[in-house]
């Protein structure tokens, strides 16, 4: 009986190459589907509702506080401008929803100025956000 020996300089390699091949193309099909939700950036005191519905596919978030300020993207728009912003996330990530955060002291007029906004901007479904009630 022959016995082999094994030099102490050869060791057993296992090639790493196909394993991080396969983590990075894991991670650019990550980036690549991930949709990116655009927040309004601030808290709303939302009206209480009794029926209600999830909107799955909004990206978009406006919120309107009860002083009248429009916030978008986490800063705050005046609502002449709010078309303009929808148009510039619009071209980084389309959707066709918006959702508007309205506190529930918050003025009727200028709630309605932005679903104008909304609409000059080419969006047709426009959801209210509301608490459960």
């Amino acid at each position: 009986m022959a016995r082999k020996r094994i030099r102490e300089d050869e060791e057993a390699v296992i090639d790493m190459t196909p394993m991080l091949d396969i983590v990075f193309i894991m991670l650019i099909f990550f980036i690549v589907t991930t949709s990116f939700v655009k927040e309004a950036g601030i808290e709303v005191n939302k009206p209480k509702a009794a029926n209600q519905s999830k909107q799955k596919s909004a990206n978009i978030f406006i919120a309107v506080r009860e002083n009248g300020e429009i916030w978008l993207d986490k800063r705050r728009v005046d609502v002449e401008r709010v078309a303009a912003n929808i148009e510039k996330l619009l071209a980084e990530q389309p959707t066709d929803v918006v959702i508007i955060q309205a506190d529930k002291d918050a003025k009727h007029g200028i709630v309605v100025k932005v679903m104008d906004a909304i609409k000059d901007a080419g969006i047709d479904r426009i959801s209210i956000a509301a608490a459960k009630g």
